[in-house]
């Protein structure tokens, strides 16, 4: 038995990222436009980085609160008070190493070994890698497609996918790759599913400000109470343009409190001051930032969408949220190969739908959250390429 064979299966078994399998082969190429990634092509605002490099000044290089500093817990209840218009007090709140860190502290407090993590797909594949790396079993439900209607989720078919060993419904809303939102109505219907079934669900609410119609989407906030089976993952990677600094949080019930700080502890043992001073700079003074990137990646998603319509072969709703266009086009099955010839023949990086799972197979995944003189030129290239293709 080799040494790599004497490895847990699980981390074995653990799938290859299909998105940076595409990135690792364009990545640097000159002249190609990447809408591969999930982020906008902003560096992230001065004063949120000057927060930050104010702190490192001042010292703030030592370990820290584990549950995240004080004043940053406080700053996100109260924008989540503003934003749900519901009082939510601090105790709910703590800081993590990026919201795919809650992801994975959110799934090693509900789910191992013989457990089963119900998921609506497609779906960023992150979610199901952190169940099944914890020895759970990340069971997809799909959405229904239509080139009427786009996605929608189907109740039935998620109330036939959970049962006795169903810990909890994980429920991306808005949706990366689809941009499929929920419905206050939705959102009721899966709570009520939660309660009856006696499971959670984890809300992962990232986009919800990347909304078309209107200031957020709907949320578990408008149909949940403080008492209900609901634990929230949230990120400041897409509000506020801080990807790269990998600083998220969760919110649950208070009584969760010791749970969750020791997995903190466990696992990176905080996050960084001088990080959290740059998270704190970003959701006290980023509104306006906020704002102002939603209205472009609108503009964009219309530049987007009406060209691969205009092609007359490309299977597209406009997405209702997050910042992604989730296409298929006509006699195109092979999207993984398609991704790779696209980089080498459009110019353009994308992200194959085999990426996210059995029901996006056919589909390819384009971020428009960029320029919008690199948002038409790589539409145009897109639909030269549509129209050559076989």
């Amino acid at each position: 038995m080799s040494d790599l064979q004497r490895l847990r299966r699980e981390a074995l078994d653990a799938p290859e990222s299909g998105i940076v399998a595409v990135i690792n082969y364009a990545r640097g190429r000159e002249g190609l436009i990447p809408l591969w990634a999930g982020e906008g092509d902003l560096a992230t605002p001065d004063f949120i980085s000057g927060a930050a490099a104010e702190s490192l000044k001042a010292g703030e290089t030592f370990y820290t609160w584990q549950r995240g500093l004080p004043e940053l817990r406080q700053a996100i209840a109260d924008y989540a008070t503003r934003l749900y218009g519901t009082s939510l007090g601090p105790d709910r709140f703590f800081v993590t190493s990026s919201g795919m860190h809650a992801i994975q502290i959110v799934c090693a407090m509900l789910a191992g070994a013989g457990d089963e993590l119900v998921f609506v797909g497609p779906a960023w594949p992150n979610f199901a890698a952190a169940a099944e790396v914890n020895g759970a079993k990340a069971r997809e439900v799909s959405l229904d497609w239509s080139t009427a209607q786009g996605w929608s989720l189907d109740m039935a078919k998620l109330r036939a996918a959970v049962g006795p060993a169903t810990k909890a419904i994980f429920l991306n809303t808005p949706s990366n790759p689809t941009g499929w939102t929920a419905t206050r109505e939705d959102l009721a219907a899966v709570l009520d599913l939660a309660r009856s079934a006696g499971i959670f669900v984890i809300a992962d609410e990232i986009y919800s400000r990347f909304f078309y119609a209107g200031a957020r989407a709907p949320s578990f906030h408008d149909v949940a109470t403080p008492d209900d089976p609901v634990i929230y993952v949230n990120s400041f990677s897409k509000n506020w343009a801080m990807t790269g600094w990998r600083v998220g949080w969760i919110e649950a019930p208070a009584a969760f409190g010791d749970v969750i700080e020791n997995l903190v502890q466990y696992s990176t043992s905080g996050v960084p001051a001088f990080v959290q001073r740059g998270a704190l700079a970003a959701i006290r003074h980023g509104e306006d930032f906020v704002e102002e990137q939603v209205q472009r990646a609108h503009r964009a998603r219309d530049i987007f969408t009406d060209a691969l319509l205009s092609t007359n072969r490309v299977e597209i709703v406009p997405p209702a949220g997050a910042f992604y266009a989730f296409f298929a086009v006509d006699g195109l099955e092979d999207t993984r190969a398609a991704a790779f010839r696209i980089c080498d023949e459009a110019g353009v990086g994308l992200a194959p739908g085999t990426a996210f799972g059995p029901a996006g197979r056919r589909f390819l995944r384009a971020c428009f959250h960029r320029r919008l003189d690199e948002v038409e030129a790589s539409a145009e290239r897109l639909a030269r390429w549509i129209g050559r293709a076989a």
